[in-house]
């Protein structure tokens, strides 16, 4: 199905979280919770030992409720750390919409899928060889994304948010800019340039908005020109694709799983399957294809591969 970007003009309105891990055991903590904010980009994580529903709910009462306030809309998978009644009273609670990714489908709350490869690579040049010092690194991780340039905004999160640059560690070795600001301290003129800086923020998220609309417009006709049309019927038998399967080398496994047979196709592309014991969910259309065998191999089923003895 052709790519339809979400695109929100306020920040801190749509949010999307997800877990990371497990992970080596760092200081009692194996996954870490993510967040990401749609229009700034900004992101906030949490280390924690377990990834279940009391997770989640203290991040959003403790972190994303009282720094940046009730958002309109949270994004997630339908994992049952995201799907539960705790969570759903929270997000009812306070008026706030819940949408969940379509399954085997990443790309629906691609923004998390992609803070999450990034603060990855970060750690995995921050830790020590043991790697069991990840959560002690996960701040200094977190203030490296934070302060980053983004392409799809034109500029860093941080200065998105606050409406001004980050002072990091490294300007503190050269401290020429430093003290010449020092020594050319006036309190009015500091005031005059702050409040312009302030004035001046709404316009950079505007133009972090446009930058933001073109990257995604870009990407869209990129990923629309490699759409593979497909046309599927109910009661049809396919195969689908599940991009997370982690799959070693020397093993002889496909990531192709079925057959399902197809209930209804919806608009938009999205198609309901029935699995062999008749439940039913939704997946994305391009993720399937045509089951063409005569006979299905049951899970477990041995299969000589040489040839027929009664031949």
């Amino acid at each position: 199905m052709p790519q339809n970007f979400i695109l929100e003009v306020e920040v801190f309105d749509v949010w999307g979280i997800d877990f990371m891990g497990p992970f080596l055991l760092s200081y009692g903590n194996q996954y870490i919770l993510v967040a990401v904010d749609y229009v700034s980009k900004w992101v906030e994580a949490l280390a924690t030992p377990t990834n279940d529903a009391r997770v989640v709910v203290k991040m959003f009462k403790s972190v994303i409720f009282p720094r940046f306030g009730v958002p309109r809309v949270v994004i997630s998978d339908g994992g049952s750390h995201f799907i539960n009644k705790v969570f759903d009273n929270l997000l009812k609670k306070n008026g706030v919409k819940h949408k969940v990714a379509t399954p085997y489908h990443p790309q629906t709350n691609g923004h998390v899928e992609i803070s999450n490869r990034e603060i990855k690579i970060i750690l995995q040049k921050t830790v020590s060889t043991t790697r069991k010092d990840w959560a002690a690194k996960l701040d200094d991780a977190l203030w490296a994304y934070r302060t980053a340039y983004k392409t799809p905004l034109g500029t860093t999160p941080f200065h998105l948010v606050y409406g001004k640059s980050c002072h990091l560690p490294v300007e503190l070795e050269y401290k020429a800019a430093w003290a010449v600001k020092q020594l050319n301290f006036d309190a009015k003129s500091a005031f005059d340039r702050r409040t312009i800086q302030l004035h001046e923020l709404e316009e950079i998220r505007h133009m972090a908005y446009e930058n933001s609309k073109i990257y995604k417009e870009r990407t869209k006709a990129y990923h629309d020109k490699r759409i593979i049309t497909r046309n599927f019927v109910p009661n049809d038998q396919v195969l689908l694709y599940n991009s997370r399967l982690k799959l070693f080398p020397g093993k002889l496994r496909s990531r192709w799983s079925g057959p399902f047979v197809i209930k209804e196709v919806r608009p938009y592309g999205a198609v309901v399957l029935l699995d062999a014991t008749g439940t039913e969910f939704v997946v994305n259309g391009q993720r399937l294809k045509p089951y063409l065998a005569e006979s299905a191999i049951a899970e477990g089923e041995s299969v000589p591969l040489g040839d027929d003895p009664h031949a």
